[in-house]
């Protein structure tokens, strides 16, 4: 594990040591969590992102309703055994 030194406004260390007493958890962890919970949105916003461009592309539409298509098929073959 790397070691990794940063400096944070008083108030936000204040806060940190609060919530690490109350919590009876290390600083690190709660660091080392709240960024992992950071990072995460993170790339939720991008697919997010990445879905919006998606939708305003005309093939990928007609991509993804032939593959919905193709689905809804195999549905009814599968009810209709």
């Amino acid at each position: 594990m790397a070691t990794f030194t940063s400096s944070l406004p008083d108030k936000l260390l204040d806060e940190l040591g609060k919530a690490a007493s109350d919590l009876k958890l290390p600083k690190n962890k709660i660091i080392e969590r709240a960024l992992k919970i950071y990072l995460e949105q993170l790339e939720r916003a991008e697919y997010v992102k990445s879905y919006k461009r998606m939708a305003k592309d005309k093939d990928m539409l007609l991509m993804a309703e032939e593959g919905m298509a193709d689905y809804l098929k195999t549905l009814e073959d599968f009810e209709n055994q």
